[in-house]
């Protein structure tokens, strides 16, 4: 009769399967070579758990990349289309992120990819219009996240977690902003211009005229920016407040998701790279649907799939919808992007930039 330990073995030592050749080695970065930031990021690949997510986001962004590299060609019936809808390259890059991107220094990593036109098309919700333009005003300011509402309130300021944000800049954006409402209502009743959100968006950008936001560099390099819930902040409580002191602009939702889906059904191929989850996920997401799905995906957020929230749901759920292609190898970082973003912008978007003394790309 076998002894407890011979038993143990039976089922403890159980053979292993010999590993493929091309399977990856768990080695982190060794510091007694010096501290190289370049090396140390190419070697989270290879040390497990969300590093190597982040290292297979790398691989997947420098291939949105390589094909947006190529020469796009255009069939005769391409050739007839509106230009905006007509591939520009052989691979699209959706951009979209919430509104806490732009209240946050992430602001200028957006900037930095809408300036130099690394990506072609953004998805965001209305705070992520307007943090933009009121920065250009007054900056926002590091806080706590511990500071108490009830302490803030009657100082007007406006805590978004760590971040605070004085009620004198929001003035100072509608200041500014309403007499622009102003004359595009004028626009619509004397020339019948049909405004949407997107156009709005690049209407702001042309005015503000300021090379810190990311909305004068969209509008600058024909970047189409969608916002369909762009009453949903600040944006929205000017729209309001203007509707009665002078009413009668309309904003056109219906054209915006026409040219939306339309620049991505016709993509030959695409990327999405996402920051958060919510409104500017699943937008994209459904403009991919019509293209038969995405070919490249990257999502950064630290929502957890259990709830069946849009922000925790991981790429495959996407795959199931069509939104995704079957065979592309989408990636998902459980992280905070305001750690993350930039670190995946410096080793793909700006890993080969070289710039002139203006920060012009040369």
């Amino acid at each position: 009769m076998a002894d407890a330990a011979t038993k143990a073995e039976q089922h403890v030592w159980v053979k292993s399967m010999d590993m493929p050749d091309d399977a990856i080695k768990i080695k982190g970065f060794d510091f007694n070579k010096g501290v190289k930031l370049d090396e140390v990021v190419k070697h989270f690949l290879t040390t497990g758990f969300q590093a190597s997510n982040f290292g297979m986001a790398i691989e997947q962004i420098n291939k949105m990349r390589e094909h947006r590299s190529k020469p796009v060609n255009l069939s005769p019936e391409e050739e007839k289309l509106d230009p905006i809808y007509r591939p520009r390259s052989d691979c699209t890059i959706f951009l979209g992120y919430t509104s806490n991107m732009v209240s946050s220094g992430i602001r200028e990593t957006i900037r930095f990819l809408a300036q130099h036109r690394m990506i072609d098309c953004i998805v965001t919700t209305a705070g992520g219009i307007e943090e933009d333009f009121i920065k250009c005003f007054a900056p926002t300011y590091l806080g706590d996240f511990f500071l108490k509402g009830k302490d803030l309130r009657p100082k007007g300021l406006n805590r978004t977690g760590n971040l605070l944000v004085p009620n004198d800049n929001y003035s100072l954006w509608e200041e500014w902003a309403t007499p622009i409402l102003d004359k595009m209502l004028e626009e619509q009743k004397q020339h019948g211009t049909l405004w949407t959100p997107s156009k709005l968006i690049a209407r702001l950008g042309k005015e503000i005229d300021n090379e810190e936001s990311i909305y004068y560099w969209c509008y600058k390099n024909e970047i189409p920016v969608f916002s369909p819930a762009i009453t949903d902040g600040s944006i929205g409580d000017l729209l309001f407040l203007h509707a009665y002191r002078n009413p009668g602009l309309v904003l056109d939702i219906v054209e915006d998701i026409k040219m939306m889906n339309s620049i991505a059904a016709h993509s030959k191929h695409s990327g999405m790279i996402i920051l958060g989850g919510g409104l500017p996920k699943h937008h994209i997401h459904n403009a991919n649907f019509m293209k038969g799905g995405a070919d490249y995906g990257v999502f950064m957020n630290t929502a957890q799939e259990f709830d069946g929230s849009d922000g925790g749901a991981r790429p495959d759920e996407a795959v199931s919808w069509g939104k995704i292609k079957t065979s592309a190898t989408p990636v998902k970082i459980f992280a905070d992007a305001t750690l993350v973003f930039p670190l995946l912008v410096s080793q793909t978007f700006a890993k080969d930039f070289k710039s002139d003394s203006n920060g012009q790309e040369r």
